[in-house]
């Protein structure tokens, strides 16, 4: 598997994979927090950030790395690409090439917790509310 840039173009197809993502593995988010995000993911979240991502052979998007300021602002997979190293390799490239050393969590997403942990993160503080003031606790979590 090999870290790529992402184009624009990628962008829809990283939506897909950011929304089958989010299905699997947050399920304290509702179809109208899906709804709000999705465009704020396309138009702003994607153009602020580093993008990296890795692709199978058929030139399919399993998974993306965006990382802006030394943090992770970004890390999601296809459901079915989970549990196949391709997490750890999009972080390690963000940490080992994008200098990043930092990550925010849903707190109620308990994988995620798990698997920066797991690659060495530790929570440094936490937030009642996520970036958008809603009721989603975020950790702050630290290399």
């Amino acid at each position: 598997m090999i870290v790529e840039n992402v184009l624009p173009e990628y962008y829809a197809e990283m939506l897909d994979v950011w929304e089958n993502s989010v299905r699997a593995t947050h399920d304290f988010i509702t179809e109208e927090d899906i709804e709000f995000f999705k465009p704020i993911i396309i138009e702003q979240a994607f153009p602020a950030v580093t993008l990296k991502c890795v692709k199978n052979a058929e030139d399919q998007i399993l998974g993306f790395v965006g990382v802006h300021d030394a943090k992770v602002e970004m890390l999601f997979l296809l459901d079915k690409a989970r549990g196949k190293g391709i997490g750890r390799l999009l972080l390690d490239y963000a940490v080992n090439n994008l200098g990043a050393v930092s990550v925010d969590v849903n707190e109620q997403n308990p994988q995620a917790v798990n698997f920066y942990r797991h690659m060495g993160f530790k929570v440094i503080s936490r937030s009642p509310l996520d970036d958008m003031g809603k009721p989603f606790p975020i950790l702050h979590m630290k290399l």
